[in-house]
Formats: structure tokens, sequence, C-alpha cells
């Protein structure tokens, strides 16, 4: 049975399914087509840590799905402009995960291309299958090609 880490960028799939199509993505429903395909072994959500029952809920709901939950503090600059970047600590995550041998498959959801690189080093490095899941016309071109293979979220996988 194929062995699945599943990864997901929360603030970019938020605002990508937000801005092309006004709705939310279905967690649920991915878990569900991931678990079809072999055992998830894996499952974060990186989210930025704020205080408002909203998040609260969904968060709660990310975890009665499955998934672990890992927050970062908004962070407010004096100028107005917002930081509230897990880039890194997906990288760690993804690399670790990969290089344990305990995965066959990395799944990342998110349309950022600054994971290129790292998906095309996990591949080559850990041999591990490579998978991204995002927002079609807003997802890199450079990540969807470093990806064994791409989902594009479409209305099938929203809310």
């Amino acid at each position: 049975m194929q062995k699945i880490a599943v990864f997901v960028d929360v603030q970019n799939i938020y605002y990508t399914t937000r801005d092309a199509y006004q709705r939310q993505f279905n967690y649920r429903l991915l878990w569900q087509e991931l678990a079809a395909q072999g055992e998830v072994v894996i499952a974060n959500a990186y989210a930025i840590q704020r205080s408002d029952d909203q998040q609260h809920k969904f968060q709660k709901a990310l975890k009665h799905i499955g998934f672990d939950i890992k927050l970062k503090p908004f962070i407010q600059r004096a100028d107005g402009s917002a930081k509230g970047d897990w880039d890194v600590g997906i990288t760690i995550d993804v690399m670790t995960a990969a290089a344990s041998k305990e995965v066959d498959t990395v799944v990342l959801l998110s349309g950022d291309g600054d994971f290129d690189m790292l998906l095309a080093h996990v591949k080559a490095c850990y041999g591990v299958k490579t998978v991204v899941y995002g927002v079609a016309n807003l997802t890199a071109n450079s990540l969807i090609n470093a990806a064994d293979s791409y989902h594009k979220i479409d209305a099938s996988l929203l809310l």
C-alpha cells in the first residue's frame, strides 16, 4: 500500500480558490481521494494563527479530518504590510518526510513556484513520487513541471 504525505499551504489554497472561484476548498473530499490511493501517514496543514472564531472552526474541522495544524503567528508590520510565510517550514517537513523513507508519495497543495526546486530535489534524491494540487491559472508552471503529476483544483474539489 502506498504511503502518502500531504502538505497544505493553507493561505495559498484559500486565496487562490477564493480568487478563481469565490469558493472554499473541500479538504474532506481531498482526504477521501488520497485515502483511496493509499495510506495517509503524514498530513500537515500550515496556517497563520489569528484569533477569530472562523479560523478556530476551520482548524478544528481540519483536525477532525486528520490533519495536524501548524500555526505561525500573524505579524502586522508598522507599514501596514503583513507577514506569515510557511515556505521554509513546509520545505523542512517535506524533506524530512522524503528522507525518512517512510513515504512513497509527497502531495503538495500550493501554487507557489518557490517549491519547484524542493519537489525536484526530493524526487531526485529520495525517489518519492511528487504530486501537486493547485488552481490552474494560479499555479506556477515551474511547480507543475517539477511534479510527477498535477491535479487542477476545480469546482469538483470545492465546497
